[in-house]
């Protein structure tokens, strides 16, 4: 990248930032402007996210080089805050920026009138999420990293209610508190290794004196402690299903990309820095985060089977993702972490369109339809009479949609074929315990079973609740859905069709980025290679 389009990396974190500070200005009554602003700022934030994506696709040279480098104020690395685009930033840009686009218009029909603020803070944590996509130093990673979480408390409690304010009291304490272990962390990296620039970082680990080490693990202990409460990983995953649940649809489907935020800093972070096997520490990290992946998947699917709510379930089905991300990421193997990033990419888009189904669904059902459904599941108490006369009922046209996104939704959560999710976990499979995988071990068959029985368990509790959602004798009324509020659940799960279609460029893309990322050396040399621009050498 040259001339005005090696600027357009920083514009990801400029686009929402402006439009959020413009917002503020305009009265809060005029939320048709405001609405229009947030729109086409996002927009035009998918529009250089996938401009972004194509010259990472492009400038990587076949070595694997990474991609581009902004110095912002001009200054040379490590002493100057950067910006990198490489292939994995760049996919996590553009996967924002497309799951902002329907959450947004989801809240067009009436969410962003149901408190202030809505659209600032909206973008503002579009903006948190691109700075610490893109950032190079661990330093702005904790101010992009706060951005994100200061709009997200205002975002969950949005629309009010004794739920979401409880819910949204306890994620602001944990996210405090990792706050605090954050600033702890940084500090104690920074005060032992001089440096917060994580390509620095990476060369500087060779050199270190052996007494310095146990503190800078120690610092980097607690990051990975921060990050792994942000993945949501057992048993620090408490807080994840009741503040999912209880979140406006709109603002619980761009949060299915929140967890994933500390799973993009995991990989980045153990690949860069842990990766050479110059810490002692290294060895051990993977195996806590297999192990904890794995406690994870375990105590999601456990979850997932026993949640009677679509809400809870849905944030159980978050925490078998991460768990799932996190075990694959430390068992390792280019073919395992290549579906892992396909993955990552699906179930996102699964979580958002999920999410927004949800609403939709619980929209046409009776407050006791749920309770009463369950009685009649365990005592059998049916009008055998009521029952016959049910049949040969049409189904309404809006149900019918509603129906047919939930099956979808709920063969991209199981794995099942020939969605997304299959290729992902299929892919995953495959380089854990197929042809391409390293010696088999115990560890990968437990990690292949537990991956196949979680879809199984994701399928239990997705047929259970369809049946008795679309299939039940109990009345209820067809919801009143608008077509600002089913598109972008079709659009999503679009997405996800169109990703089996093109699995195979798709695939080779994860491929060539993890072979990027797994030697550091590409990261490092585009950082410190990047030159610093000569005054009145821009050019547009």
């Amino acid at each position: 990248m040259s001339g005005f389009s090696h600027h357009l990396i920083v514009a990801p974190i400029l686009i929402p930032f402006a439009a959020a500070a413009i917002m503020l200005f305009i009265e809060e009554r005029n939320r048709t402007a405001k609405a229009l602003i947030s729109l086409a700022s996002t927009v035009l934030l998918l529009t250089v996210a996938m401009f972004l994506m194509r010259s990472a696709h492009g400038m990587d040279s076949p070595n694997g080089e990474a991609g581009g480098v902004y110095l912002l104020g001009n200054w040379p690395a490590p002493f100057g805050i950067v910006l990198v685009l490489d292939r994995l930033s760049a996919l996590m840009v553009l996967l924002t920026a497309t799951l902002a686009i329907p959450a947004l218009g989801f809240s067009l029909a009436r969410w962003h009138n149901a408190g202030a603020h809505f659209h600032s803070l909206f973008q503002l944590l579009l903006m948190g999420l691109n700075g610490a996509f893109l950032t190079g130093d661990l330093f702005n990673l904790f101010v992009f990293f706060e951005v994100m979480l200061a709009a997200s408390y205002g975002l969950l409690m949005h629309g009010s209610g004794q739920q979401r304010v409880k819910a949204g009291l306890h994620y602001l304490v944990i996210n405090l508190a990792s706050a605090l272990l954050f600033l702890i962390g940084v500090s104690l990296v920074y005060g032992t290794s001089g440096t917060l620039n994580m390509a620095d970082l990476a060369l500087r680990l060779a050199d270190l004196p052996v007494e310095r080490r146990i503190l800078l693990e120690s610092g980097l202990a607690l990051l990975g402690i921060v990050f792994l409460i942000k993945a949501g990983i057992w048993p620090l995953n408490f807080w994840l299903p009741n503040a999912y649940s209880a979140a406006s649809a709109p603002v619980a489907g761009i949060f299915a990309i929140l967890s994933k935020l500390g799973i993009y800093i995991i990989l980045r972070l153990s690949m860069l820095v842990l990766g050479n096997d110059t810490l002692p520490m290294a060895s051990m990290a993977r195996d806590v985060l297999l192990y904890a992946g794995l406690a994870t998947v375990v105590f999601g699917a456990i979850g997932v089977l026993a949640s009677q709510a679509l809400g809870r379930l849905a944030g159980y089905s978050v925490l078998v993702s991460s768990g799932t991300l996190l075990a694959v990421i430390g068992f390792g193997g280019a073919t395992a972490s290549s579906g892992a990033l396909f993955y990552l990419v699906s179930s996102t888009l699964t979580m958002g369109a999920f999410f927004l189904l949800i609403e939709l669904v619980e929209r046409g059902q009776d407050a006791g339809a749920s309770m009463l459904a369950v009685t009649m599941e365990v005592y059998g108490d049916v009008d055998e009479d009521e029952a016959d006369d049910e049949i040969g009922v049409t189904m309404p046209a809006t149900m019918a949609v509603l129906s047919v996104c939930f099956s979808a939704c709920a063969i991209l959560l199981s794995g099942l074929p020939p969605l997304s999710g299959f290729v992902a976990k299929f892919t995953i499979l495959s380089g854990v315990i197929g042809a391409n995988a390293p010696t088999a071990t115990s560890a990968a068959w437990i990690t292949a079973t537990l991956i196949i029985l979680s879809g199984l368990c994701a399928l239990i509790a997705m047929t259970r609740t369809g049946m008795r959602t679309f299939w039940a004798s109990i009345e209820g009324t067809v919801p009143r859905v608008l077509v600002i509020e089913v598109a972008p659940v079709l659009i999503l799960l679009t997405m996800t069709l169109a990703l089996t279609a093109g699995a195979g460029p798709v695939m080779r893309y994860m491929d060539d980025t993890i072979t990027m990322l797994s030697d550091p050396r590409n990261y490092i040399n585009a950082v410190f290679e990047a030159r610093r621009i000569a005054e009145g050498a821009i050019k547009p």
